[in-house]
């Protein structure tokens, strides 16, 4: 039996693929311990995983009101100062001591949020354990090298310091850490890869991973009513980082003569009053209710992104920072969304690709052309492959990884060459 323990960081979007990843593993007979915020206790344990929170309650609350500081970092000093007033260091602290203290020699596999997940690296390299990395969008793989960057220069002192106490000598090549994971599975079907910058040949897809368990119905919501006009269903996902989405999107809707549902998890974050005809509800399980709506209008999540797609509704993206904007382009190059960036969208605008996307009857044809009905759950893929890691002997291998890594392109091709000429 293998021990995964599993950690990510976000909101909804971020989390729910794990617990789904975490659900088939403990389908397979494996032990799994999910590390994340506090307020996923329950659906953790509804999962049948345990749980152990990198942080508290009220903790959580707070870093998810600063979020929107993170999403305009620009450069390592600013994402150092976030880490560092968000308390952040101390949590990596922690999640070091978690993921060490439940490893079993011989039998653990380390599973982190990939790019986020800095203590799984950590950890892996203290006691030997092989690690994943999961990508939930392609944006965190494009985006590694930059991302290094800013840990080194912005995090490098504070890193090393934790190291320390793990056991572990300062980082002697920054260039290839991110380099270490023994395994990168990238959370979305080929067909999505492709339809960008595809990801390197060493990410594993999967598919996109649904996290739908039992969902309720929601027959009983007057927006949904038989006869009623199928409402237009606005989300800006599980987090508190939007600036103009859910104004933009509710103008837009009125201008439709349609009803509209907003789920958002704080009324604050809506204007107020709302136009007649719309109606705001905290959450809602999306797997019953997109199927019933005319078309859903959200901010480019790529989780939300699929579970429309998996309803046949109709989705037009107000792609709202972050990865949003690739997950938008992606899904427009199929055909399969209508989208326009939150920065600088006008309501008429958006209130035109709602119209045009109600009148669209094409949409499920265009999804049936790219989509594999054949291919497995893809939190059975990844769980496949997180549990096939167990007991492996990888330290020579990601040794030889990091030093690679730390190559120089002109180090690189010196080495290609030597290799050609039967140096090497």
């Amino acid at each position: 039996m293998t021990t995964a323990i599993l950690l990510t960081h976000g909101t909804g979007g971020d989390v729910n693929p794990f617990v789904a990843i975490g659900r088939e593993l403990r389908r397979q007979g494996h032990d799994v311990v999910l590390l994340t915020h506090a307020p996923y206790a329950a659906a953790a344990r509804d999962a049948g995983l345990r749980f152990e929170p990198i942080d508290t309650g009220e903790s959580h609350e707070r870093h998810e009101l600063r979020t929107p500081q993170l999403l305009q970092a620009r450069g390592p000093a600013a994402l150092g100062d976030f880490y560092r007033q968000g308390g952040l260091i101390d949590q990596i602290r922690r999640e070091v001591d978690l993921l060490r203290k439940f490893h079993r020699p011989g039998e653990t596999v380390l599973v982190g949020r990939h790019t986020s997940a800095l203590s799984t690296l950590i950890a892996a390299e203290s006691t030997g354990a092989p690690c994943a990395w999961v990508a939930l969008s392609p944006t965190q793989i494009r985006t590694t090298k930059a991302a290094l960057v800013n840990v080194r220069n912005g995090l490098g002192g504070e890193l090393d310091g934790i190291r320390a106490a793990a056991g572990l000598a300062p980082m002697a090549h920054w260039a290839g850490w991110f380099e270490l994971p023994d395994l990168i599975v990238g959370a979305w079907p080929r067909w999505f890869d492709e339809a960008g910058e595809r990801s390197p040949a060493r990410v594993r897809l999967t598919g996109f991973i649904r996290s739908d368990a039992d969902v309720p119905d929601v027959a009983d919501l007057p927006a949904f009513a038989p006869g009623a006009p199928r409402p237009i269903l606005v989300t800006g996902g599980t987090g508190r980082m939007h600036d103009r989405f859910y104004a933009l999107a509710v103008e837009a809707a009125a201008r439709l003569d349609r009803p509209t549902l907003v789920v958002a998890p704080d009324r604050a974050m809506l204007p107020g009053p709302l136009p007649p005809g719309a109606h705001w509800v905290p959450r809602l399980p999306f797997p019953a209710a997109f199927p019933r709506a005319g078309v859903v209008l959200h901010h480019g999540g790529i989780g939300t992104a699929a579970t429309a797609l998996a309803a046949g509704a109709p989705q037009v993206v107000l792609a709202d920072g972050s990865d949003r904007p690739d997950n938008a382009a992606r899904l427009a190059a199929h055909g399969l969304a209508r989208w326009a960036d939150a920065a600088d969208c006008t309501p008429e605008r958006l209130a035109a690709l709602l119209e045009a996307a109600l009148a669209d009857t094409g949409h499920a044809t265009r999804y049936a052309e790219v989509r594999d009905p054949s291919a497995e759950p893809a939190e059975r893929v990844a769980a496949a492959l997180v549990a096939g890691l167990a007991g492996t002997v990888v330290t020579g291998t990601r040794a030889a990884r990091m030093r690679l890594a730390a190559l120089t392109p002109a180090q690189r091709a010196q080495l290609l060459a030597r290799r050609a000429n039967g140096a090497a």
